[in-house]
């Protein structure tokens, strides 16, 4: 996908949105905010509930081509949070370079992190350059989740130009643990429909876990899904394939309802 500079001679250059938030959550007895700051488009709500929760909003009201975001969350020992959207992020045409979006969670001995965004929906053109970054310490639990959405299905749009670039890295003590890397560009739709890829498929997520336990129930959860899970040392991995968003939610559900206790955020039940 070619990426064209604005020219000031020509245009003027479009507005680019920023955003980061840095988040800190430590335990004396009860799990506590340590840390709090937002800046730019990126905002952050404790909504009071029976646990800790943090929901991130994106007041841009959606990525474009050369935005930057950044999120950063740190849990101290023993501490317990469930991190999450307000809604679906959309990824909308980039024209002149992608978008990035980087987020780094750090979860300390005891702790334990529910990591829970909700799905990134892409648009026709789309430029997506993202990248998560985990770092555990030993005795540490964490579930996480993301989810991609191919197109706005329900207007029939179809992704014929695209750029994605999509890693997840997860360590322990410094040690790598399992990294995963998606590529797509140029006609995102018939890359979909190959049956090495997504086999027609226009929305995917993926589940992993570590400190977890549940393979079987995980796997009878997703029975009747386009969806498989195992064990990769320490890792709980699940692929989820669905024909649309929705679809993709009610397996999600399924499969989050084995992984952790208690009601999913509230942002998920609308």
């Amino acid at each position: 996908m070619n990426f064209v500079p604005a020219r000031l001679d020509q245009i003027a250059a479009p507005q680019r949105a920023r955003g980061r938030l840095d988040l800190a959550f430590t335990h004396d007895g009860t799990t506590r905010l340590k840390r709090f700051y937002q800046e730019g488009c990126l905002k952050a709500r404790l909504p009071r509930g029976p646990g800790v929760e943090a929901v991130a909003l994106n007041i841009s009201g959606g990525i474009a081509g050369g935005d930057a975001l950044e999120t950063v969350l740190e849990l101290g020992a023993g501490a317990a949070v469930t991190f999450t959207t307000q809604a679906a992020e959309r990824v909308y045409r980039a024209l002149e370079a992608p978008s990035r979006i980087r987020t780094r969670l750090t979860v300390a001995a005891g702790a334990v992190l529910h990591y829970l965004p909700q799905e990134t929906i892409l648009f026709d053109g789309f430029g997506l350059d993202r990248a998560l970054d985990i770092e555990l310490t030993s005795g540490a639990a964490f579930l996480g989740i993301e989810s991609l959405v191919f197109g706005r299905l329900t207007m029939g749009e179809v992704l014929r130009e695209g750029y994605l670039r999509d890693r997840i890295s997860l360590r322990r003590d410094g040690m790598l643990l399992w990294q995963d890397s998606t590529r797509l560009e140029g006609d995102i739709a018939a890359q979909l429909d190959r049956p090495g890829i997504a086999a027609g498929a226009r929305a995917m997520a993926s589940i992993f876990a570590v400190g977890a336990c549940g393979l079987d129930a995980l796997r009878e959860a997703l029975a009747d899904a386009h969806a498989g899970a195992s064990v990769i040392g320490d890792v709980l991995l699940a692929r989820i394939l669905a024909p649309d968003a929705a679809a993709l939610r009610r397996v999600i559900v399924k499969a989050l309802g084995v992984l952790r206790p208690g009601p999913l955020p509230r942002v998920w039940q609308g």
